[in-house]
Order: structure tokens, then sequence, then C-alpha cells
């Protein structure tokens, strides 16, 4: 299921995974070009839980974060290509620069991010463990990059 993100239809899907005993995993991204690297980072935060809920970032919030060449992808297409992933049961697209508003609204039991953060640099992790849940990272594929492969593609 692929959602816009709004307070309400992203409390209402929290509920309703809590409500049928769901142990919820979120994490979010940009995830352009999609790589084996994402795809292993997003298996491993599925195994977390019972379902994972993806936030993806959308189009104008890549531009603000990476810049006016990304993303490569529409939010449109890297959505849709997320959903198709057996590890991912839900995709959330937002706009903000961080996911605050989707993990308050969510209420997450376990909040993952990239072996590249730190609890103290997480979004969220606070509010999640607030309510009694974890915050886990998981450590980057070696060798596995958007950018080297945007970099790689650019000198062909």
């Amino acid at each position: 299921m692929i959602l816009l993100a709004d307070q309400d239809s992203v409390a209402a899907l929290g509920a309703s995974l809590r409500e049928a005993g769901q142990r919820v995993v979120f994490t979010n991204g940009v995830f352009d070009i999609l790589h084996a690297g994402h795809v292993t980072y997003l298996e491993e935060a599925r195994a977390l839980g019972d379902v994972l809920v993806v936030g993806l970032n959308t189009d104008a919030s890549v531009r603000r974060l990476k810049g006016p060449e990304r993303p490569i992808n529409t939010e449109a297409d890297r959505a849709c290509v997320l959903a198709a992933l057996r590890a991912v049961g839900h995709v959330i697209l937002f706009g903000d620069d961080t996911p605050i508003d989707i993990i308050t609204a969510l209420m997450p039991d376990v909040l993952v991010k990239g072996g590249d953060y730190t609890r103290d640099t997480i979004v969220g992790a606070d509010v999640v463990e607030a309510r009694g849940g974890v915050v886990c990272t998981i450590p980057l594929v070696e060798g596995r990059s958007t950018t080297a492969i945007i970099n790689r593609a650019r000198t062909v």
C-alpha cells in the first residue's frame, strides 16, 4: 500500500496494525536507484518485526536534501519499486525534511536506520523510546551506494 503522509491516515494505519497485533517497524529514506544494499537493509529491517513501513522522501524534499540533480527516479517510480519488494508492507510519501510527523503518528515499535547513523542522529528516536519502542541501526552493505552508482554512470 502506498500512502501520502497525512497525520490521520498514518495514525489510522498504525492503529490498525497494532490492533491486529503486528509489531511495526519503520524506516525512511530516498531509495533512489534501488540496489542490493537497499534490498538487504530493508529485509533486515523487516526481520525486526511483523510489518515494515517505509517513509519515502518526495521529489521536492530530495532536491532540498541532495541537490537539484536528484532524485534520478521520480517519487512515483521509487514508491512503486519499494512497494513491490516482499519485505515492504507500506510506503508513505512525505515532503518534510524529516519523518518526525510520520513517526509521531504511526508510533512504530521499532525505528531503524542505516549504520551511518548513531542513536543521537536518528530523528524520532526519543519519540519511539518514550513509548517503549526500540531504535536499531543496520550495518551498511560494503561497496553499495547510490551516489557511487550515479558517479560510475556519469563516467561511462
